[in-house]
């Protein structure tokens, strides 16, 4: 009989949803949800035989070693994945409170917004490396948004566009481009990178990502993410006219009526423009 690993890496390579990272990010969790079963002591699960009571043991097992709310959804959502590809959708609860999964919290305790230090980028030898943290600060753009982004195409003038192939769950979007730093940024970048993308033509991307998370680590980029917490933080205050909570701004209780409409409509568009369509997980990059 193959085991459960092997059945689930078989799906895997089958079904290749999502971005690069989208997919990686998903074989983990999946290769740490059939370690953790045989943990459990479900040693020879076929993966057609898959039930309930193995789900909740599972989630037991994650509560029990006190994992994160926000780990344990995660976790779930990639079962929910293997389950629809395999046609047991309705094994597991759509809703994570009916698997006794607690709301994760987003409020932050402080900004974690981080706008590129020039000291640090001096010592970046890829110039490809360089240019993809500008991007992510200058436009709230992921990791690999930026190192796939080619410019040519990219740029429309007064926006940006972004491939489905580049984003996270596949959602193409659009960016504003409002100030001279960043067309002076997208030229710099149109130059190096020609008719490509920010990624050197002979490599690949996971070559690349590995170049740039060297670069990163040498340096003491250790949270590239905050460039996109930086560029959520500053388009807030440029929508509303005042700093998000986490940078010491009024909270929602502190806000008027008239600025609560303010408030919401910039999250909107700032969502919109990171890629999320929930206004919601702005919580994380603003606060609330």
């Amino acid at each position: 009989m193959r085991d459960l690993n092997f059945q689930v890496k078989e799906i895997l390579l089958r079904n290749r949803d999502g971005s690069e990272s989208t997919r990686a990010n998903r074989w983990r969790l999946c290769m740490s949800i059939c370690n953790d079963l045989r943990q459990l002591g479900f040693k020879n699960l076929d993966l057609h035989n898959l039930k309930q009571k193995h789900v909740k043991a599972l989630i037991n097992g994650w509560q029990e070693r006190s994992l994160k709310p926000g780990t344990q959804k995660n976790y779930m959502a990639a079962l929910r994945w293997v389950c629809e590809k395999i046609g047991k959708s309705n094994l597991v609860a759509r809703s994570n409170d009916a698997l006794g999964i607690p709301d994760r919290s987003n409020l932050p305790d402080a900004s974690k917004g981080k706008d590129v230090i020039p000291a640090q980028l001096a010592h970046i030898s890829d110039p490809y490396v360089v240019m993809a943290l500008r991007l992510q600060a200058m436009f709230g753009l992921r990791r690999e948004e930026s190192m796939k982004f080619t410019p040519s195409w990219a740029d429309k003038g007064d926006k940006i566009t972004l491939k489905r192939s580049w984003c996270k769950g596949g959602r193409e979007r659009e960016i504003p481009v409002r100030t001279d730093d960043q067309r002076a940024v997208l030229a710099e970048a149109r130059a190096l990178a020609g008719k490509g993308s920010l990624i050197p033509a002979e490599l690949r991307y996971v070559d690349q990502l590995q170049i740039y998370k060297s670069q990163c680590r040498k340096v003491g980029i250790g949270f590239a993410h905050g460039h996109r917490h930086f560029y959520a933080q500053e388009r807030y205050r440029e929508l509303t006219g005042w700093d998000c909570p986490v940078r010491g701004g009024p909270t929602a209780k502190q806000l008027t009526a008239a600025q609560k409409a303010i408030d919401r409509t910039a999250r909107m568009t700032v969502s919109a423009e990171l890629g999320h369509g929930r206004e919601q997980i702005t919580v994380n990059y603003l606060g609330r």
